[in-house]
């Protein structure tokens, strides 16, 4: 099994509501964000790729166009928008357009992270 990954970033503040009111991530915050695509394929393309990364700009411009220093609350339509939700998010938008997609993660701080794989 071949697989690759590729990262992308951006900035973006949310706010999780309904958590209890001193809990620091119920008031607006920011947060510069990391996401990793990973691809998987049994066989390489006639190209020997498991994907081309140059298909995967369609993401990042997805990214930087909808997502980047936005609200996502706003932007998803979500009152909850966690890293774990990204993450599905993520996926599924890249799933969608690249078959060979089979996860995707969010960090929300150097030392945090979110996956999602079906």
């Amino acid at each position: 099994m071949y697989t690759i990954t590729k990262e992308f970033h951006f900035s973006a503040s949310h706010q999780l509501h309904g958590l209890p009111e001193d809990h620091q991530c119920a008031r607006l915050h920011g947060h510069n964000y990391v996401v990793v695509i990973e691809l998987r394929a049994e066989a390489l393309n006639a190209h020997g790729f498991v994907r081309d990364y140059h298909d995967l700009c369609a993401f990042k411009r997805y990214v930087d166009e909808t997502l980047d220093h936005r609200h996502l609350n706003d932007v998803l339509g979500d009152d909850c928008v966690t890293a774990e939700r990204l993450a599905k998010h993520f996926h599924d938008w890249c799933h969608a357009r690249w078959p060979e997609v089979t996860a995707a993660k969010v960090s929300e701080t150097p030392k945090t992270w979110a996956e999602y794989r079906p």
